[in-house]
C-alpha cells in the first residue's frame, strides 16, 4: 500500500480553522493520499512565514497581507489561494483601565504586535494611514502572543492592540481589554502560502488537498451547527459565535482576484512595507486562478 504524502500545514489556533480540523478528525485528506500534520502558531503570520522560509512548513494559512509582504520581502513561498474571502474585523483594544476612549486619541501610543511583518503590526499602520497619522511615526512593542499582549496593556507596557476582535471578545468581556475601535481589512482575510520546496516536491499532495479543504469550507458554512461548535471550541458565547459566522465566507476554489491583489502590494508598498510592486502572477503558484 502507498504512503500517503505528509504535509505539514501551520495557522493559528482560532475558529477560522475549525473547517481543517473538523477534515483531519474525519480523515478526509488520508482518503485522498495526504496525510495533513497541522500545528498551531500562537504569535501568528510572521512566525509560519519563518518557517516557510526554513522549510519547517508546507503550507500556512495566514493573513493576506503578512503573506504578501513575506512572499515579496523574502521569498517564503507562494500562494495556493485565498482561505477566507470575506475581511478580518481587526479590535483596537486597550487596558480596560486605560484613560483612552477614542481611536483618535492614540496616534502616538505604544503598540503591541505580535511580531514585525505579522497583521498586528501591518494593520496598525494600515489603521494609522486611514486616519491621516504617519505610520512611520507608531511606537511598536513586540509581544509575540495574544496572552503577552494582554499582560503588556495590564503592566503598561503598552497602550494598544489591534486582533481579531471575536478572539479578543472573552478577555473583553472579562474585563482586561476594552475595545474603542474596529478596522476591517480591505481584502480578504486569509491566504494558504506554500513553500517552493513544497510546490516543487508535493505538488499533486497540494492540489489534493486543496479540494479536500475547500469542501470541508463548503460543508462547514452549510452545517447549522456550526456557531456551537466555534462557541464550545474557543469559549465564545453563542450569539458572538453566530454574528461571527454570519459574516465569515470561506473560499470554496482557488479563484484569486487580480484586483484585490494589486490593492494589497500598492497598500504595502505605500506603507514602505515592500520596496517593490511585483505583478500579481508572480507572487501565486500555478494553484491559483488568477482572475
Amino acid at each position: 500500500m502507498q504512503q500517503p504524502t505528509v504535509l505539514r500545514i501551520g495557522g493559528v489556533p482560532e475558529h477560522f480553522n475549525l473547517p481543517w480540523h473538523l477534515a483531519i478528525g474525519q480523515n478526509k485528506f488520508l482518503e485522498q493520499g495526504v496525510e495533513a500534520r497541522w500545528q498551531d502558531y500562537p504569535s501568528g503570520t510572521g512566525a509560519m512565514m519563518q518557517d516557510l522560509q526554513q522549510d519547517t512548513l508546507d503550507i500556512a494559512v495566514a493573513l493576506t497581507e503578512g503573506s504578501v509582504a513575506s512572499i515579496i520581502n523574502q521569498q517564503v513561498g507562494k500562494i495556493l489561494q485565498y482561505y477566507v474571502t470575506s475581511p478580518l474585523i481587526w479590535g483596537i483594544h486597550v487596558a480596560a483601565a486605560s484613560p483612552w476612549q477614542r481611536v483618535d486619541e492614540l496616534a502616538n501610543k505604544r503598540y503591541a504586535i505580535s511580531r514585525m511583518g505579522s497583521g498586528s503590526h501591518l494593520m496598525a499602520f494600515v489603521n494609522a494611514q486611514q486616519r491621516g497619522w504617519n505610520p512611520n511615526e507608531l511606537s511598536l512593542v513586540t509581544v509575540g502572543t495574544l496572552e503577552n499582549a494582554r499582560k503588556a496593556l495590564a503592566q503598561g507596557e503598552a497602550d494598544v492592540f489591534m486582533w481579531e476582535k471575536f478572539m479578543t471578545k472573552p478577555l473583553v468581556d472579562r474585563g482586561d481589554f476594552r475595545r474603542i475601535g474596529e478596522c476591517p481589512t480591505p481584502w480578504p482575510c486569509f491566504v494558504m502560502v506554500a513553500s517552493h520546496t513544497a510546490l516543487d516536491e508535493k505538488p499533486e499532495a497540494i492540489g489534493k488537498l486543496l479540494k479536500v479543504i475547500s469542501r470541508a469550507c463548503q460543508l462547514f458554512m452549510a452545517d447549522k451547527n456550526a456557531p456551537q461548535q466555534v462557541a464550545q471550541q474557543y469559549s465564545l458565547q453563542e450569539q458572538d459565535a453566530q454574528a461571527w459566522f454570519a459574516q465569515t465566507t470561506w473560499a470554496t476554489n482557488a479563484a484569486v482576484a487580480e484586483d484585490t491583489l494589486r490593492l494589497v502590494i500598492s497598500t504595502l508598498h505605500s506603507l514602505g512595507n515592500i520596496t517593490s510592486e511585483p505583478a500579481p502572477h508572480l507572487i501565486c503558484s500555478d494553484h491559483c486562478l488568477l482572475q
